[in-house]
């Protein structure tokens, strides 16, 4: 069995309103930044123990992973970038690139609607029955084995940015 985090990036500067143009650049905003922090640490008090993290490639998503990697004193190097956590990826990319993966818990970091699709792909519904909020997480449970097929995952715990905040 291999938990998967899914945590949506934090508040980002709207689009269209970042001086340095394409959507992938927008960073996370002041209050973004602050708020990740503090459901990072909530996380943290949850007891969460990833031995892997993996990043959408976009600014926004890598900056929270970073946040959350220095409150759980993971190096921000260890983070691994991947397009299948972007925002028009198909959910079965990340599945597959999780299956080749040794982590018993690992954190990604992404967008939506993607994480709302992966969700969805992983209880075997045809739509999201889920609206993972920014800085919000998903904890799901796969099996360990190679190729796992959409329907086979069970969806544990979510948890929306407030909530993790409170347990900071």
């Amino acid at each position: 069995m291999i938990r998967v985090y899914l945590m949506r990036h934090g508040a980002a500067v709207a689009p269209g309103t970042h001086r340095s143009g394409p959507d992938s650049d927008r960073p996370l905003t002041q209050k973004g930044i602050e708020k990740t922090r503090a459901a990072a640490l909530g996380l943290k008090a949850l007891g969460l123990e990833p031995t892997a993290l993996v990043s959408s490639p976009y600014r926004r998503a890598l900056q929270t992973a970073e946040i959350v990697a220095q409150a759980f004193g993971i190096p921000a190097e260890k983070i691994r970038r991947t397009e299948a956590l972007t925002p028009a990826s198909k959910p079965s990319a990340l599945i597959q690139e999780l299956a080749h993966y040794r982590a018993r818990e690992v954190l990604c970091f992404g967008h939506a609607p993607n994480m709302d699709l992966v969700i969805a792909y992983v209880l075997g519904t045809r739509a999201p029955v889920t609206a993972l909020k920014k800085s919000g997480v998903a904890c799901l449970e796969l099996p360990a084995a190679t190729g796992v097929l959409a329907g086979r995952g069970t969806l544990v715990w979510m948890l929306p940015p407030k909530v993790l905040r409170s347990l900071a």
